[in-house]
């Protein structure tokens, strides 16, 4: 299904999924382009972008964000042309970065908007490594894990948006990198063209013993986008002083209950107060949104210069976001994941 001129296509939220969405929780409902008034203006999505802290956003538990309300568009981070303009600089024709959420136009004034010119060279870059998976990666690390030539970082979710980025960062910066993926070709792509150290693959058998040889000197640094099992394994092979940003836990965003087995809790504090480990969790854009312009001038450096690959999925359609969304939760996303709207 393509985009109309006159029709606006959008996601609502139905109702609040119970462990993993279904075809239930989303509603793909039709309307009128909806209209801009004085201070307005009318966005055409071009690129949506999917994430996991979207999942959070589905729940009424409690949270940093208010939960999407039953019956409202799905939020979403969104590229986007402007159609139309009574918003002080933004122009016709200009590209911005937004949150436009799952649809195909959106009424904006201005509020975080980001314009990004008339011709950016890859506008849906906008989305990953130069957006918000980009300044998570660049924070966590730089801010929160405080890196120091010759330590050694260890990557979760090492092949996707944020876990990429901070590899390649690590790299840069003169550490020892291992990263942790699922399967043998996301751990090729993270050595071969990410250019870490080392990757293990957590779906492989004897996966904490092939971590603990990957990282004969301990870890330093654990940026941590995945929780559960990996987690596990980490926590016995942290250094003393070691830092550990925590960016999400994708692993457990499903969960409906605790998970089985003896409470940790007191062997996780136990090795914090030994080790005299950090281990700090962040919402980047509340927490470092304020040197998003540092960001972007770095980032945007690396990236034409080659020192930061990139690797974009892209799903065509707005009614596969859905099937995609569960997709990127269970891990089967290979980089990150966006959904071209203009088809």
């Amino acid at each position: 299904m393509t985009q109309s001129d006159t029709r606006n296509r959008k996601f609502v939220l139905a109702q609040r999924p119970t462990g993993e969405p279904d075809a239930s929780t989303l509603r793909l409902e039709t309307e009128d382009v909806p209209v801009p008034g004085k201070g307005q203006m009318l966005l055409r999505n071009a690129y949506l972008s999917l994430d996991p802290y979207m999942r959070g956003r589905m729940s009424d538990a409690p949270s940093y964000a208010a939960p999407v309300a039953i019956g409202a568009v799905m939020i979403g981070g969104t590229v986007a042309q402007v159609l139309s303009s009574d918003v002080a600089g933004f122009a016709v024709g200009d590209w911005v970065q937004a949150f436009g959420g799952w649809q195909d136009y959106a009424l904006s004034d201005g509020t975080g908007v980001i314009n990004m010119g008339k011709s950016p060279e890859n506008p849906s870059w906008a989305l990953g490594v130069l957006g918000m998976p980009g300044l998570t990666a660049w924070a966590g690390l730089t801010q929160i894990g405080q890196p120091k030539a010759g330590e050694t970082l260890v990557v979760a979710g090492a092949s996707g948006p944020v876990g990429a980025t901070v590899g390649q960062i690590g790299k840069i910066l003169g550490l020892h990198v291992v990263g942790i993926a699922g399967g043998a070709a996301k751990c090729a792509h993270v050595v071969d063209t990410l250019g870490f150290d080392a990757c293990i693959d957590y779906k492989a058998g004897g996966f904490p013993g092939a971590l603990k040889a990957a990282v004969p000197d301990g870890i330093d640094i654990y940026f941590e986008n995945v929780g559960g099992a990996v987690f596990d394994a980490v926590l016995p092979l942290l250094n003393p002083k070691a830092r550990i940003p925590v960016c999400g836990l994708i692993s457990q965003y499903n969960a409906t209950a605790l998970p089985d087995g003896p409470d940790r809790l007191n062997l996780l504090l136990g090795t914090i107060l030994r080790k005299r480990m950090t281990l700090r969790g962040f919402i980047v854009f509340d927490d470092f949104g304020h040197l998003y312009p540092e960001f972007a001038k770095q980032m945007g450096e690396w990236v034409k210069a080659g020192k930061v690959q990139y690797r974009e999925e892209m799903i065509d359609g707005l009614e596969l976001a859905p099937a995609a969304f569960v997709g990127l939760l269970r891990g089967e996303a290979f980089g990150k994941r966006v959904v071209k709207l203009a088809v």
